[in-house]
């Protein structure tokens, strides 16, 4: 005779607490929410969850057989900016989630078909003066409300965000967003750190293309975790320019890649990217006097969150390797006159095993290009992080830059007129311990100049001329007449031992322009004016 087996006690009072909850949901919304008016009871439970946001119910139906709450054409509007509406969506389509009901879980099933996200810069900064922070307006409470089940299945299907700044600018776009988050209350595996497995996919700005794919602890605290693989192809860099403007950085053109894993848990974060690739960039910095005080600022925010990202234990970033291809990366001065523009163009350049973590070692840095859109460049070096100070190795060579190009560096800041002439640069540089050891040497070759300068102004840059060469310049006389050469030694404590090292490299070639460079072109005129 066949044994029967009866399924354990444990389990028996699971199924049965279950049904039990199954019916009492169905009689609570079958019957205690008017039928007539079963829309505006939602919408006044969703808005007595909502903070300083309202949102209207189009049309609501209810279906007590299979427990479906289904509402069509939300709109939700920032109280404080009502028009244009912050959101719209479709259908958001609430059932039990029954495959939860195994476990003896009442649970809820959530699909937010085709919602679109509408926000500008009017309502982010409305956003940023409120006291209430954008997690704690009461979302998941206001859709729980909605329907009265904790959500354990989160779905959204082919959705829309729109960002608008001011300017005539693209719209930030995102389209096509599929998310789907599942076991979010933990029932069928509460013994993972992350048991809810989470995939979202979306286009961004007409052809890139995301994907995140991993798993989450939507319930871990102080604030939900996640840990997976990300994969990024050909997001184009040139929508962001409303947002890179406002910090003086234009970006014309570009795309972005990357692939990797990460993972952000309650305590520590880790970023590990196998490729981060800029392809066709072509991005300029602007200096202005009407913002010079602002960008002092920024600089000094970026260093500072330079240096806590700089080996800290709990925020580990690396990134294998960062490549740009065919990039063109610009200076302008525009405090000048005439304006300053230094760039290099057909950049190709790599980063190599790059960690924030010092134990990790020097990462190695390769770059070759055209500077001035001429005058081939090569630069090599490595860096290491540091959290105190920088350590890095750094070698440049630049040779046979057609100085007409460079014509307008020379009368802003030299009062010279550059009419033909060819110009190299060679320089190897290094950091350590707050202190630098190197050399600059400029060359310049077959010059014909012009001297600006008015007869005051030549006797004024003499004496500066003359007290810098005293001090930290030598110049060497051992060349025919057509090449001049001045070479300025570089040793001693760091002028900002605090700066971070992109600062302290475009410091060093600032200054070795004024103390170099510069120095050679007076000698040049004054030769040349002696010599007539």
């Amino acid at each position: 005779m066949a044994t029967v087996r009866f399924p354990p006690v444990r389990r028996l009072w699971k199924w049965v607490f279950g049904l039990v909850g199954f019916f009492v949901l169905l009689i609570v919304l079958g019957y205690l929410i008017p039928i007539g008016g079963l829309g505006q009871s939602v919408e006044r439970q969703m808005n007595g969850q909502l903070r300083d946001y309202t949102v209207s119910v189009g049309r609501a139906y209810f279906y007590p057989i299979g427990l479906s709450l289904v509402l069509d054409d939300l709109v939700l509007v920032q109280n404080a900016n009502p028009d244009p509406p912050v959101a719209s969506i479709k259908r958001l389509h609430a059932r039990v989630h029954w495959t939860a009901l195994v476990k003896g879980r009442l649970v809820g099933d959530f699909l937010i078909d085709q919602p679109k996200l509408y926000i500008n810069l009017k309502q982010v900064r409305q956003e940023q003066q409120s006291d209430t922070p954008l997690g704690q307006k009461g979302w998941q409470d206001a859709l729980e409300a909605a329907y009265p089940l904790k959500i354990d299945v989160f779905r959204i299907r082919d959705g829309e965000l729109t960002y608008v700044d001011q300017g005539p600018y693209k719209p930030l776009h995102a389209r096509e967003i599929f998310l789907h988050a599942t076991n979010i209350r933990n029932i069928f595996s509460p013994e993972f750190v992350y048991p809810s497995p989470v995939k979202i996919e979306a286009t961004l700005f007409d052809k890139g293309k995301l994907t995140l794919d991993g798993h989450a602890n939507f319930l871990q605290q102080p604030h939900a975790t996640f840990k997976g693989e990300m994969n990024l192809r050909d997001m184009d860099l040139e929508y962001f320019t409303p947002i890179t403007e406002r910090r003086n950085l234009s970006v014309r053109k570009g795309t972005l890649s990357a692939s990797g894993d990460m993972e952000f848990a309650a305590k520590n974060t880790e970023i590990h990217l196998t490729t981060l690739e800029l392809q066709g960039l072509d991005a300029e910095y602007s200096h202005r006097a009407e913002t010079a005080a602002k960008e002092r600022e920024q600089v000094q925010k970026a260093t500072k969150a330079a240096r806590e990202l700089s080996n800290a234990p709990m925020t580990k970033i690396r990134i294998d390797v960062l490549k740009i291809s065919q990039g063109t990366l610009g200076y302008v001065n525009r405090t000048t006159k005439p304006n300053v523009r230094i760039y290099a163009d057909h950049i190709e350049a790599s980063l190599k095993e790059f960690d924030n973590q010092l134990a990790a070692g020097s990462s190695e840095f390769r770059m070759s290009g055209r500077f001035m859109g001429s005058g081939p460049t090569r630069v090599t070096g490595t860096i290491r992080p540091a959290s105190q100070n920088p350590n890095l190795r750094l070698k440049i060579a630049i040779e046979n830059t057609d100085m007409k190009a460079m014509s307008k560096i020379f009368q802003a800041y030299g009062k010279f007129d550059i009419k033909r002439g060819e110009f190299s640069f060679f320089s190897e540089i290094a950091i350590r311990n707050n202190r630098i050891q190197g050399y600059v040497k400029p060359i310049f070759k077959n010059m014909e100049v012009t001297d600006m300068r008015t007869p005051e102004e030549k006797s004024l840059f003499h004496k500066l001329y003359a007290g810098a060469v005293s001090v930290v310049t030598e110049l060497l006389k051992n060349r025919p007449r057509q090449q001049v050469a001045t070479e300025t030694n570089i040793s001693g404590p760091l002028e900002d031992p605090r700066a971070n090292t992109a600062q302290i490299i475009v410091n060093l070639v600032r200054n070795a322009f004024f103390k170099a460079i510069l120095p050679g072109f007076e000698r040049e005129v004054n030769d040349g004016q002696q010599k007539q």
